[in-house]
Order: structure tokens, then C-alpha cells, then sequence
């Protein structure tokens, strides 16, 4: 029997399986959604864009709908409305994570900020980013690493941008050099090293497999949607996650001994994110004395697979939306140009005199939130949500990218407009739900206050260095505006453009 044939096989025996199930759960009120097909359920009618299906959708079947993906039950959320139900008054029932066969690699998820089980161990995590690593006091102190690490983006581009024919210069790629930038900042962050310094053998290598992690960790995989499948590992995904996650691992745990040995040697003068973990110790109850090589190592890759593709995604949406609108980015310059100083250098501390280049940033994120979905939520027992049984384990996806386009809550929703923010209290931290990129609620997005910074220093660096001009062939009503989803949500066309001085 060939291997195709075989898993046909498995499917069709598991099906009276997942039907009397599915028998069982509808003699309670399930959320309403299309029927799918038998066994595969609708694994196959959500195409390569289904935040944007599922929020076509919502005029059919309502807020929540259900939708089955192989036997995964699946609940996804839909407006503003029933998030807000969601997150303020049944955030606990939903709080563990749906975890992927590929994130299980070398035990990935039990010691990951945003997959662990909502637990002791979790808190501890959570505590660690939130109180001595993303504090104010701490982002303050590394405002200079910052700063440095943009320096070094800005006369990338400009050096790329000089070799250029013609007038001397030529349009740039622009989210892979905000990528380079982020990778080398989160590595002073977190290493106190420039892992992209030509010279670094290690940290080009670290770089080549953190890309892997994101590559593989983009596509769907069947044994998420048959999990009597995982041991065969159909597509191999599994198997290329383990290659490069080995390595990646192996790279991160030398840079751990590396920092062992110095801290032997004497004090160092300037403590990072690794000296936080290296430091921590537990009260002796509930929580471990200290962490473990390999909780280390995977925090580690944790920082970069949170920080880099989703700020240099949303770095290029938001230059995308400014050069299809001009007299946004006109005003965003104005505004730069009067608080900086033309002459001036764009630093942190400006950014809260700057509330149109806050409210640019909003804009993009209500428009391009780079988790459509968020990471998934999980069902921690039977719930009762906006009336419908919802089975424990039913998976649930929050929808931010139909929420950030929601008619009941926003005005003219498709355009991109950051007026509409000024003089508004609403922000991305967790506490309006019709703006939620990076979630809310327990399992809400631990890193926002440094995401906040940087995607402000490094936007208004580029816009206050630079005049951008789209390439001469493309204009707002040619520019592809398609998204495509991985890790996060890119743009389909990569945005190449034009900085002048």
C-alpha cells in the first residue's frame, strides 16, 4: 500500500470517530457557520487569505462563527462587540494556547512565553518580561542601543540606495533592511552583540536558522488537522523545524556559556536580557530555583521570532499606506520637521510629542495587525460564550484584521485615515477591543511597551531621514495591496521605494 493510500486509509476509519462526535456536540447549541465538508470539514474554504474570508462571513453567520478543520473544533470572533465579551468576561476559560505539531519540537512550547500552559510556570515567564526585563525604567537605559541600531539601518539604506544608475540613486527593499536593523537590535537587547556584524560567524549563522523557524512556522500542516497523522509527518515539516531549530539552539546555548564564563571573569558594567534570566531564581514552591540550559536558550529564540518579522511587517504596511497617501505622509513629515528640528536627530524621547506619528501608527496596525489571528486560544473546559456551547479544547481565533474593520465600531473602516485617532483614547494595549493587535487579556502580548518604541523611532527615522517616492512605475492606484500569510501578515509584493535626501 503506498503512503498516500495509507493515509487515505486513516482518514476514512477515523471518520464514524469524528462524526459521532460531531453528532454528540450539535444536541447543544453550537455558534452558526458553514457546513464544510464530511470528515476534512472546511479545511478547504478558506483559501490562502482566510482572515479576509472569515470576515466575509460575518453578514452571513453572524459575530462568532464555528468552523471545523479536520477534528479541530474552531470558534472565531469576529467584531469588536464579542471581544470585548470575549476578553472581559470569559479570558480565563479561553486562556491556554492551541499548540502546533511543529511548535512541539524539542519540547519548544512548554517553555515558551506565548505557547506555555497557563500555569506557575507561564507566570514566571510572564513576570520576567514584564517586570525585569519591558520596564520603563529598563527600555529607558537602552534607548542608546536602540538609536545605534537604527544609525546602522539608515546608512545601510543609504548606502544601498547610492548604487543606484541614473540620478545615482535606486529604490530599496525596504522591510528587509527594517529586519536587519531589528534582528541586530533584539541581539543588544537580549546578547549585548551585533549578530549581523559581517565578522560574526556565529550570529550569521543563528540568523540563516532563525529564518527557518519562520519559514516553517508559516505553513499549515495536515497533522495539526489530523493528529493521528503527526508520527508519519506528511509534508516533513516537523522534521525541517527540528534541523533548524537543533541549530539555532546550539547557537543560543554557546552565547549562554559565552556569558557564563564572563560573568565569572568579574562584573559586567551593563546588565541585558540574558543576565535577567541568568539572575532569576525562584521562590521554592511552585516555581523552579532557576532555569533551566534549554528554558534559556528557547526565551532566547522567543525574543527574536516575537520582535523581528512583526515589526519589520508593519514597518512596510505603514510606509506602504503613507506613499498611497500622501498628505499623511506630508503630515507626519511636517509634524517630524517641527518637533526635531529639520537638522535634528529623531530620538525616543520626542515620540510623545508626536501624536500624529502615534496615530500613523494605530492606523496601520487597525489595518494590518501582523497576527491576523493573534496566537490561538484554547478552551480550558465546557464555556457557555455569547449564548453557544463552546466544547473544552474547541480552538478559537480571534479575527483582529475583521475587528480593525468592523462598520459597527468604525467609521469609513477600509480607508486609512490616522486623524481618526487624534484626540482618541483609543490604543493597542490591551484595553479597547476594537483595536487588538497584540491581543488582550491574560495571554496578551508581553512586549508591547518595547514594541511601541521601536516601531515609532524606527518609522519616524525613516520618515524624518528620507523623502520616499514610490517607484516610477507603480502609484497609489497600481500598488498592490494583497497580504500574505507566514508568521505574520507581509505584504504579498515586498514595498520597494525610493529615499532621497
Amino acid at each position: 500500500m503506498s503512503l498516500i493510500s495509507f493515509i487515505v486509509f486513516l482518514i476514512i476509519i477515523s471518520a464514524s470517530t469524528l462524526l459521532l462526535r460531531r453528532r454528540k456536540s450539535s444536541l447543544k447549541q453550537l455558534p452558526p457557520g458553514p457546513p464544510g465538508w464530511p470528515i476534512f470539514g472546511n479545511m478547504f474554504e478558506l483559501g490562502s487569505m482566510p482572515h479576509r474570508t472569515l470576515t466575509d462571513l460575518r453578514d452571513k453567520y453572524g459575530e462568532v462563527i464555528w468552523l471545523k478543520f479536520g477534528a479541530i473544533n474552531t470558534m472565531v470572533v469576529l467584531s469588536a462587540k464579542a471581544a470585548s465579551d470575549f476578553f472581559k468576561n470569559h479570558d480565563l476559560s479561553f486562556a491556554e494556547r492551541t499548540v502546533t505539531e511543529i511548535m512541539r519540537a524539542y519540547d519548544y512550547d512548554k517553555s515558551s512565553l506565548a505557547l506555555a500552559s497557563y500555569g506557575s510556570f507561564w507566570r514566571v515567564l510572564r513576570r520576567l518580561v514584564t517586570v525585569d526585563m519591558i520596564v520603563h525604567k529598563r527600555i529607558n537605559e537602552t534607548a542608546s542601543i536602540r538609536r545605534k541600531c537604527v544609525n546602522d539601518m539608515l546608512l545601510w539604506i543609504e548606502k544601498e540606495a547610492l548604487q543606484g544608475n541614473g540620478d545615482g540613486r535606486r529604490c530599496i527593499h525596504v522591510a528587509r533592511f527594517v529586519f536587519l536593523s531589528t534582528f541586530n537590535l533584539l541581539g543588544n537587547l537580549m546578547l549585548s552583540r551585533d549578530l549581523l556584524d559581517p565578522d560574526s560567524k556565529d550570529g550569521a549563522e543563528f540568523f540563516t536558522s532563525m529564518m527557518g523557524l519562520m519559514e516553517w512556522g508559516g505553513h499549515p500542516n495536515i497533522s495539526d488537522f489530523f493528529p493521528f497523522l503527526r508520527w508519519l509527518d506528511p509534508q516533513g515539516l516537523k522534521r525541517k523545524m527540528k534541523r533548524d531549530l537543533g541549530k539555532a539552539l546550539k547557537i543560543a546555548s554557546k552565547f549562554v556559556k559565552e556569558r557564563v564564563e564572563e560573568n565569572k571573569e568579574g562584573d559586567r558594567e551593563r546588565k541585558d536580557f540574558l543576565d535577567v534570566l541568568l539572575d532569576f531564581e525562584g521562590n521554592g514552591k511552585d516555581e523552579p530555583a532557576k532555569l533551566s540550559e534549554q528554558q534559556l536558550n528557547i526565551f532566547i529564540l522567543e525574543i527574536f521570532l516575537a520582535g523581528s518579522e512583526t515589526t519589520s511587517s508593519s514597518i512596510e504596511w505603514a510606509l506602504t499606506e503613507l506613499l498611497c497617501n500622501l498628505d499623511s505622509l506630508n503630515r507626519a513629515k511636517a509634524e517630524l520637521a517641527e518637533v526635531v528640528g529639520p537638522n535634528g536627530m529623531f530620538e525616543e524621547s520626542d515620540i510623545e510629542n508626536l501624536p500624529y506619528l502615534q496615530a500613523v501608527i494605530k492606523e496601520t496596525l487597525r489595518l494590518h495587525p501582523p497576527i491576523p489571528f493573534l496566537v490561538p486560544r484554547r478552551a480550558m473546559e465546557d464555556t457557555n460564550f455569547n449564548g453557544y456551547h463552546i466544547p473544552k479544547n474547541t480552538q478559537v481565533l480571534i479575527n483582529a484584521w475583521a475587528i480593525g474593520r468592523d462598520p459597527e465600531v468604525w467609521s469609513d473602516p477600509l480607508s486609512f485615515k490616522p486623524e481618526r485617532f487624534l484626540g482618541s483614547k483609543v490604543d493597542y494595549k490591551g484595553q479597547n477591543y476594537e483595536l487588538i493587535p497584540f491581543g488582550a487579556g491574560r495571554r496578551m502580548c508581553a512586549g508591547v511597551p518595547l514594541a511601541h518604541r521601536m516601531l515609532n523611532l524606527i518609522l519616524g527615522s525613516l520618515l524624518h531621514e528620507f523623502d520616499w517616492e514610490l517607484d516610477g512605475n507603480v502609484c497609489k492606484e497600481t500598488m498592490d495591496m494583497k497580504d500574505r500569510l507566514g508568521i505574520t501578515m507581509r505584504k504579498d509584493e515586498p514595498l520597494f521605494a525610493l529615499p532621497k535626501r
